[in-house]
């Protein structure tokens, strides 16, 4: 019997991945324009970290992660998202002592979830984030969401919705907790097992459980809009200001809860509207996390990132129907006939690549006819045909495949001829 893939991964083929490359790319643009660096961080981490930072009430800690033992007998983790892996990396390598502050990051790599595989959801999945640490200022909200939005729209999507919601500052969280908890008490039993857990340790996490939605008390449910203090009811309108001062429609939902302990502040999730997208219809989510940097040993910072799967951002390409607007072409196909001709296009081939161009030739000894068919399906620009006749009297024949029209070039300055023609 063949090895298959794991459930719950993919493989990405040439093809399709030129999609992933065009995202990336417009991703790492967006980012130099809007000043975040790059950061890289392992694939797996102390277990721990996680369990501190993600909370260990949330489904990835509880249901989701591959957690193994190494070697050594320390438990490790595949990370599951990428804001605890950066946090981590803050504190050891000190970076709140950089001169520029805020410290504003960017990471693009593998996540790992044990759920449910379905449309755009996989279990190892590319995860693209951006964290700014080092500032409560709320114009930094406004910025980290529409970073978000601009590389969704830099991607062709129209069908966009944008929710955003206020979890307040602690003591605004505590009021809310104590009233969710006199509000769920009395019926708790009535409840999942997880929401019976949760009760005590984050009330907060059963607004988001998918199992008791349709409850009666979901519905009911005191608002945190409603025990927001002043300091926070100002902090939210100058991001809701800010935000409408750059144009970007939102909505406020004060039911919105984000699945990860170490929230407050500035929550938002970004969704498809597009028909046809599927029942889960969120393509990214973020906020602030103010505490999370102290939670796993580092001094008072306050932050906000989001983190949004690359799957799910084509899902919804798809779904809309929208063309990414990338090329795939080849500068030059070499086509050769006869032995010696065939040898001399491997010298030009190394020339003009090494010259900077993209070039590529028959190693099938086809027939000539074939191996302009295979010209067209690399998308060539250009085809180099070199034969006994041309190589006697020092030529290549060169022929433009979008106008048709065709030049002799001298094979002793071949490459320097081509660039005149390609540029």
């Amino acid at each position: 019997m063949a090895i298959q893939i794991p459930r719950g991964t993919q493989d990405i083929l040439p093809g399709e991945v030129e999609k992933w490359q065009f995202i990336e790319q417009k991703a790492k643009e967006l980012c130099q324009k809007f000043n975040y660096k790059e950061i890289r961080t392992p694939i797996f981490e102390h277990t721990e970290l996680f369990l501190r930072s993600v909370g260990d009430t949330t489904d990835i800690v509880q249901k989701e992660m591959y957690s193994f033992e190494d070697r050594g007998g320390r438990d490790m983790t595949l990370r599951p998202e990428g804001t605890a892996s950066v946090a981590r990396s803050y504190i050891e390598n000190k970076m709140y002592g950089y001169a520029n502050q805020p410290v504003k990051l960017y990471y693009n790599g593998p996540m790992f979830r044990y759920e449910r595989p379905q449309a755009g959801r996989f279990r190892q999945f590319v995860q693209f984030g951006v964290e700014a640490l080092g500032s409560q200022d709320p114009a930094i909200d406004a910025e980290v969401i529409s970073l978000a939005m601009s590389l969704y729209k830099e991607a062709g999507l129209k069908s966009l919705k944008l929710v955003i919601n206020s979890l307040g500052d602690q003591e605004s969280r505590k009021a809310h907790r104590n009233a969710l908890i006199k509000h769920f008490e009395p019926r708790i039993s009535e409840f999942c097992s997880d929401c019976q857990n949760r009760l005590e340790k984050n009330p907060l996490r059963i607004l988001d459980c998918k199992k008791d939605r349709d409850h009666e008390l979901m519905g009911t449910a005191p608002s945190i809009l409603e025990y927001l203090n002043e300091e926070s009811i100002q902090y939210f309108e100058k991001v809701q200001a800010y935000l409408t001062a750059l144009g970007i429609e939102f909505e406020v939902d004060p039911t919105l809860v984000r699945g990860l302990d170490y929230y407050n502040h500035t929550a938002f999730e970004i969704m498809s509207s597009a028909e046809g997208f599927g029942a889960i219809t969120t393509l990214c989510g973020g906020g602030r996390y103010n505490g999370l940097i102290q939670e796993i040993g580092g001094p008072e910072t306050p932050g906000i990132g989001f983190g949004m799967s690359i799957e799910r951002l084509l899902a919804a390409v798809e779904a809309e129907g929208a063309v990414l607007p990338y090329e795939s072409k080849m500068d030059c196909f070499f086509v050769s006939l006869g032995e010696e001709a065939k040898d001399k296009t491997v010298e030009l081939l190394y020339q003009l690549r090494q010259a900077g161009y993209s070039a590529e030739k028959d190693y099938l000894d086809r027939k000539i006819k074939a191996q302009f068919k295979a010209a067209d399906r690399v998308n060539a620009r250009f085809v180099a045909v070199l034969g006994e006749d041309e190589l006697k009297v020092n030529k290549i024949n060169v022929k433009n495949m979008e106008t048709g029209d065709q030049q002799e070039l001298t094979l002793d300055d071949f490459v320097s001829a081509f660039q005149q023609l390609a540029d």
